[in-house]
């Protein structure tokens, strides 16, 4: 007699061949929805892989298959000699060489215009050259984790579309509308948002979001609030575009609202910046009473909120706060956001999400930067988003990146327990690293450097108050991340010992 679990598959599982979605893909989602459904509860035992496969009628490496993709997941446990059992996720290539010509040296190009021109005092290089073997940065994933493979055959497909050359003959709005209604849908699922296309701009990055949204909302010697270390790439945008950055304490309930309160006065705010799921760089969240108060200022106050929700799809403990911008109804936050986070960076894609007048003067800059655009970008990610893809992929990654997140803190009881205090964060890809005893962080980097190992000066923050490195562990595996850890106390007990 076949047990209640097995009778159960039977029935609520069906496949078809001729797809081009694998049939192990097809089984495991399905085996999802039961979970999420309810009809598979934690701890119920699955039926062996030589059962499930006489059960499907597929070979037994399908089956073998299904359940790695379930656990990989997090769907499933595989205990060795037991069996398979139901759990519940915490929510919460050939390179090319140039040719070595000699270039015609008769001409000598010249190093300097011979005319005047406006220079930047705002923008400086944040990007440091180094032949260290391992780095840390500020919480950038890992890209070896995208699915090199299948990403080949989608772009390759999305390439040979007839209809690709009409698309881009036509107008930026008609072409993109279907992949803006898939967006929205997304983010209206899963960030409890109601917005339709008009409520949204797609761009490539954050930071060419956050470059619009600046240019137009703030005029010269506007007021623009951060948090007291604050988006060293947010603060250079806002000064070239003429602001007056203030700064804003920051505790353990996020951004001090009773401060602002207390030291500005009506329409003198021109917007408050605010990574309202995780401080950069402290990763500390802003409250739920705070993050009312901060909405209610704005409205009293007349300031808008640019809400910067940079990791939100990496969330381990518990379900992520929903933005504060899905429950705006006076029209005074603008949400910016990124995904495919996990996918090398020319699949990514950054959005605003605003009232439709905004909306629609953003699309206008936008004309004036990227008037291409990426369609083929677009069509993967509308099929990636349409099909399910972009869940499933987010899904495993999440469950990687707790495991890094746990490996690190592990690594750092052991080696640097009685050198640095943090908290371990809920998400994100970076943990909030403070020294007890302040060395200098220059000369730690410049020692790190003769270990092997780089640290950025965007992730060193060393004033008065703070000694601290924002450790971005996403881009290591734990193997890595032991090695890191541990230089990084050989290069502290040098410095400190010096």
């Amino acid at each position: 007699m076949n047990s209640p679990v097995s009778d159960l598959l039977k029935q609520l599982i069906s496949f078809d061949k001729s797809l081009s979605q694998p049939v192990y893909i097809q089984v495991s989602q399905q085996i999802i929805n039961a979970i999420q459904r309810g009809y598979l509860s934690k701890g119920n035992k699955l039926p062996g892989t030589r059962v499930l496969s006489e059960l499907l009628f597929v070979h037994r490496n399908t089956a073998v298959a299904i359940y790695d993709e379930l656990a990989s997941q997090g769907w499933v446990e595989i205990i060795a000699n037991k069996g398979t059992f139901v759990l519940f996720p915490e929510e919460n290539a050939t390179k090319i060489k140039a040719s070595a010509a000699s270039i015609n040296k008769a001409y000598q190009y010249s190093e300097s215009t011979g005319f005047s021109f406006q220079k930047s005092f705002h923008l400086s290089p944040t990007t440091q050259s180094s032949e260290a073997k391992y780095s840390i940065n500020d919480g950038k994933p890992d890209l070896r984790l995208h699915p090199v493979h299948q990403f080949s055959r989608w772009y390759s497909a999305a390439m040979k579309r007839n209809t690709l050359v009409g698309k881009w003959n036509k107008s930026n709005e008609s072409q993109s509308t279907l992949f803006k209604t898939q967006l929205c849908n997304f983010l209206n699922t899963t960030r409890g948002f109601h917005i339709k296309p008009s409520n949204i701009v797609s761009t490539r990055s954050t930071e060419m979001s956050l470059y619009i949204v600046s240019q137009l909302l703030i005029k010269p010697n506007d007021i623009v609030l951060v948090g007291q270390l604050s988006n060293y790439a947010a603060n250079m945008i806002f000064q070239q575009a003429g602001a007056t950055i203030i700064t804003i304490p920051v505790d353990e309930n996020g951004l001090d609202i009773e401060y602002i309160k207390t030291h500005f006065i009506k329409n003198r705010i021109r917007c408050v910046y605010i990574c309202a799921n995780r401080d950069y760089p402290t990763t500390v969240s802003l409250s739920t009473e705070r993050r009312l108060q901060l909405m209610q200022l704005a409205k009293t106050y007349g300031f808008a909120i640019i809400e910067d929700d940079y990791d939100y799809d990496f969330q381990f403990d518990g379900s992520a706060m929903l933005p504060m911008a899905s429950a705006d109804a006076n029209g005074m936050i603008i949400y910016l956001g990124k995904m495919g986070q996990s996918l090398f960076p020319s699949f990514q894609t950054g959005f605003v999400v605003a009232p439709d007048n905004l909306i629609s003067e953003a699309k206008n800059y936008l004309q004036l930067l990227d008037q291409q655009g990426d369609l083929i970008q677009e069509q993967m990610l509308l099929e990636l988003i349409y099909e399910g893809e972009i869940y499933r992929l987010l899904k495993k990654n999440v469950v990687t990146y707790k495991q890094r997140r746990d490996a690190l803190c592990k690594q750092l009881n052991l080696h640097l327990k009685d050198i640095v205090t943090y908290n371990i964060p809920s998400g994100g890809l970076a943990i909030w690293l403070q020294f007890k005893t302040k060395v200098s962080l220059i000369k730690l980097a410049k020692v790190a450097q003769e270990h092997d190992l780089l640290l950025p000066k965007t992730v060193l923050y060393q004033d008065q108050n703070n000694c601290a490195i924002r450790f971005g562990f996403g881009h290591l595996n734990e193997d890595e991340i032991e090695i890191v850890v541990k230089k990084l106390k050989v290069v502290y007990d040098s410095v400190s010992n010096s």
